[in-house]
C-alpha cells in the first residue's frame, strides 16, 4: 500500500535542525516510516560570509547532512530529483546567498540539471554536471530565468505525483472499507476478520435436511408401494390369463357338447320317428287283423249252403283260427321287439342327454363360477390401477413441490456463487491494482536509490 507523505513534517523537521548546518530526518531509522517520494526542502537562515566557502554533502538512503565551514556559509544546497523516463537521469538545485536569507527546491525532471550559487560579497558555489559538487569564486553569481522555471515545474510535476498518489490511496482506502462493508453484510467478515456465524441457520438447514429425508423416505415408500403394485398387476395378469385359456377351453368344450347334444338330439328325433313310424305299422297292421278277422268270423257265421260233389273239405274255421292265432303271435313278437328296441333306444337316449345335460350344467356351474373370478379380478384390477394412478399423482405432487423447492434452492446458491465470483474478480482487480501501486513503490525505490548513487558518485567526485 501507497503511504501518504507528510511535508508538513519534513518542514518541521528541516526547521528543526536548521540550526546546525544540517537536515537529518529523525524517522530516517523507523521502519514505519519510510515514503516512496521525497520531498527535499530547507530554508537557510542568514550567512556572514564573504569570501571563499567549502561545502561537503553527504546523502544516504535515509538521510542527507550539509555541512560548512570557514566561518560559516553563504549559499544553499539544493536537491534532487530523480526519473527513468527515457532511462535519463534528472535533478537540479541551486543556492542563493547574502546577507539575509537563502532558498532551496527540489523536484523531478527529464535530464541532468545544474546548480548555481552565490556568497553574499566574496565567494559562493556552484553544482553542475561535471564536477559534482562543490566550487568556489570570488564574485557572486545569480540564478537564470530558465531554470527557476524548470525547477517550478520539477515541483509541480512532484506535487501532481504526491496528488496522484493520495488520490490512489483514498481510492485503496475506499475500496477496503467497501470490501470490509460487503463482508459484515454477506459473508460476515467483520473488521477484525473474524468467521460468520452460520448457527443461526443451523436450525433451518437441520429442518430442511429432516424434510428432505422425510421426502426421500416418502418417495421410497411411494416407489415400493408402486413395484409392489406393479407386481400384484404382474401376477394377478398371469391369473387372469391362465383363467381366460381355461375359460376358453371350457368354452371350446362346451361347443363340442353342444355339437354332440345336437347330434343326439337329432339321433333323438329319427328315433322318435322311426318309433311312430313303427306304431303306425302296428296299428296298421291290427287294424287289417281285425278286419280279416272281422271277415273271417262274418264269413264263419253265416249261412251259406255249397253243395258240391266233392270229398270232404277243409276245416276252413280252424284254419283261420290257426293263422289268427300265428298273426296273433306274430304281431305280439313284433310288438314286444319294438317296445324293447324302444325301450332299449329310449333309454340309450335319456341315460345320454342325462349325462349331456349334466355335463351342460356343470359347465355352466364352471362358467358362472368363471365369470364372478372374472368379475371380481377385473375390480380387483381396476382398484389396483385406480391406486397406482393415485400413487403417480401423489409422487409426481412430491416432486413438484420438492423440485420447487429445491429449484429455489438452487437458485439462492446460483446467487451466492455469483456474487462469490463478483467478490473473486473484485479481489483480483483490486489485487492488480496493488501489484501496480507495488510495482510503482518498486519503480521509485529504484529511482531513489539510483538517485542516491548519483548523487554518492557526484559527492565522491
Amino acid at each position: 500500500m501507497v503511504r501518504n507523505i507528510d511535508i508538513q513534517q519534513l518542514l518541521e523537521v528541516s526547521n528543526a535542525k536548521e540550526s546546525n548546518g544540517s537536515i537529518i530526518p529523525a524517522e530516517a531509522e523507523d521502519q514505519t516510516w519510510q515514503p516512496h517520494f521525497f520531498l527535499l526542502t530547507h530554508s537557510l537562515g542568514q550567512s556572514k560570509t564573504t569570501n571563499t566557502s567549502t561545502m561537503a554533502g553527504r546523502f544516504s538512503s535515509a538521510s542527507y547532512q550539509v555541512s560548512s565551514s570557514g566561518g560559516g556559509y553563504g549559499g544553499g544546497y539544493g536537491g534532487g530529483g530523480s526519473s527513468f523516463a527515457g532511462g535519463s537521469y534528472g535533478g537540479s538545485s541551486f543556492g542563493a546567498g547574502g546577507g539575509y536569507g537563502s532558498g532551496y527546491s527540489s523536484g523531478f525532471g527529464s535530464g541532468f540539471g545544474g546548480g548555481s550559487g552565490g556568497g553574499g560579497s566574496g565567494g559562493g558555489f556552484s553544482f553542475s554536471s561535471s564536477s559534482g559538487f562543490g566550487g568556489a569564486g570570488s564574485s557572486s553569481l545569480g540564478m537564470g530565468g530558465g531554470e527557476k522555471q524548470t525547477m517550478q515545474n520539477l515541483n509541480d510535476r512532484l506535487a501532481s505525483y504526491l496528488d496522484k498518489v493520495r488520490a490512489l490511496e483514498a481510492a485503496n482506502t475506499e475500496l477496503e472499507l467497501k470490501i470490509r462493508q460487503w463482508y459484515e453484510k454477506q459473508v460476515g467478515v467483520g473488521v477484525s476478520g473474524g468467521d460468520k456465524d452460520y448457527s443461526k441457520y443451523y436450525d433451518i438447514i437441520n429442518d430442511l435436511r429432516s424434510k428432505i429425508l422425510a421426502a426421500t423416505i416418502d418417495n421410497s415408500r411411494i416407489v415400493l408401494q408402486i413395484d409392489n403394485a406393479r407386481l400384484a398387476a404382474d401376477d394377478f395378469r398371469l391369473k387372469f390369463e391362465n383363467e381366460l385359456a381355461l375359460r376358453q377351453s371350457v368354452e371350446a368344450d362346451i361347443n363340442g357338447l353342444r355339437k354332440v347334444l345336437d347330434e343326439l338330439t337329432m339321433s333323438r328325433g329319427d328315433l322318435e320317428l322311426q318309433i311312430e313310424s313303427l306304431a303306425e305299422e302296428l296299428a296298421y297292421l291290427k287294424k287289417n287283423h281285425e278286419e280279416e278277422l272281422q271277415v273271417a268270423r262274418s264269413s264263419a257265421t253265416g249261412q251259406v249252403n255249397v253243395e258240391m260233389d266233392a270229398a270232404p273239405g277243409i276245416d276252413l274255421t280252424k284254419i283261420l283260427n290257426d293263422m289268427r292265432a300265428d298273426y296273433e303271435l306274430l304281431a305280439e313278437k313284433n310288438r314286444r321287439e319294438a317296445e324293447a328296441q324302444f325301450a332299449q333306444k329310449s333309454n340309450e337316449l335319456k341315460k345320454e342327454i342325462s349325462v349331456g345335460v349334466e355335463q351342460v350344467q356343470t359347465t355352466k356351474s364352471e362358467i358362472s363360477d368363471l365369470r364372478r373370478t372374472l368379475q371380481g379380478l377385473e375390480i380387483e384390477l381396476q382398484s389396483q390401477l385406480a391406486m397406482k394412478k393415485s400413487l403417480e399423482d401423489t409422487l409426481a405432487e412430491t416432486e413438484g413441490r420438492y423440485g420447487g423447492q429445491l429449484q429455489q434452492l438452487q437458485n439462492v446458491i446460483s446467487g451466492l456463487e455469483e456474487q462469490l465470483i463478483q467478490i473473486r474478480q473484485d479481489m483480483e482487480r483490486q489485487s492488480m491494482e496493488y501489484r501496480e501501486l507495488l510495482d510503482i513503490k518498486n519503480r521509485l525505490e529504484m529511482e531513489i536509490e539510483t538517485y542516491r548513487r548519483l548523487l554518492e558518485g557526484e559527492l565522491g567526485l
